[in-house]
């Protein structure tokens, strides 16, 4: 009888709502887009309107012209600061990810230094970098040994978090099973940790490259940080600007790269 009444009963499709790709992307993007156009037609206006001169407040305008004027040489800087950014980087990803498994294999160590590693993070970095120049002289390891200052802190503290959200029951059946710590680290408590891992990766990248600006502003001979000092002592304030916007761009860039690494290799994250 259920088989008469289905085929007595007119088919009903089912019409699922899609919106378009580019219809999605405009929802998402415009708004943000819109605000931005609006204040920088804002900042052009009330240059404009009140006279401002150059050297205190350039319009966008401005900004832009001293940019593609100042392409062949902001070329050279941005690559100075880049091979500042990715060493010091570098080597902050590899002692970070090291110490953060060390401090969690270790309970007394991790007792002993963790409280240790907060309390660095309330010295400042500018009294700290002048010592290293001092120390190692104006080449390029004091520079290097900033950016990894800078932006190790956060790659420690997420691999140890990372590392205790595993789950327990699965950590416990293979305690139960015999597995040692390393054992676990391999099958288990390494691939828990790795979305953790890249939260503390994305956050240092953005400051790796602050950091390399900050130490070229200390002592280098080139570098976005030395075109930025000698804009300030020149009063080119547009110039000032346009290393700002390099910088953030090339911080956005690097930030894209290690989204779109951790999207290859966290292939399971969104599918939470």
């Amino acid at each position: 009888m259920s088989d008469d009444v289905s085929q007595s009963m007119p088919a009903t499709p089912v019409t699922v709502a899609v919106r378009p790709s580019w219809r999605a992307g405009l929802f998402e993007y415009g708004p943000p887009t819109l605000l931005v156009i609006s204040l920088l037609l804002l900042w052009e206006g009330l240059v404009w309107f009140f006279a401002i001169p150059d050297w205190l407040l350039p319009p966008p305008s401005r900004i832009v012209r001293t940019l593609f004027a100042s392409l062949p040489v902001l070329a050279g800087h941005t690559l100075a600061t880049l091979t500042v950014t990715i060493p010091g980087f570098a080597l902050a990803l590899v002692a970070g990810f090291s110490l953060g498994i060390a401090l969690d294999a270790s309970p007394v160590l991790r007792r002993a230094i963790y409280p240790l590693l907060v309390t660095s993070q309330t010295v400042p970095i500018v009294a700290i970098a002048p010592l290293l120049v001092v120390g190692f002289g104006f080449g390029l390891l004091p520079k290097v040994l900033v950016v990894a200052l800078i932006t190790f802190f956060p790659i420690v503290v997420n691999t140890i978090d990372g590392l205790q959200s595993a789950d327990r029951d699965q950590r416990r059946l293979l305690e139960a099973m015999g597995a040692s710590y390393w054992q676990l680290l391999r099958l288990l408590r390494l691939r828990a940790a790795l979305p953790a891992i890249f939260t503390g990766i994305k956050v240092s990248i953005t400051y790796s490259v602050i950091g390399a600006v900050l130490a070229e502003w200390i002592g280098a001979s080139a570098g976005l940080g030395v075109y930025i000092a000698r804009s300030l002592r020149a009063f080119r304030t547009d110039q000032v600007f346009v290393a700002a916007l390099v910088t953030s761009l090339l911080t956005i860039a690097l930030f894209t790269l290690v989204s779109l690494l951790e999207r290859w290799i966290v292939f399971w994250k969104g599918e939470r």
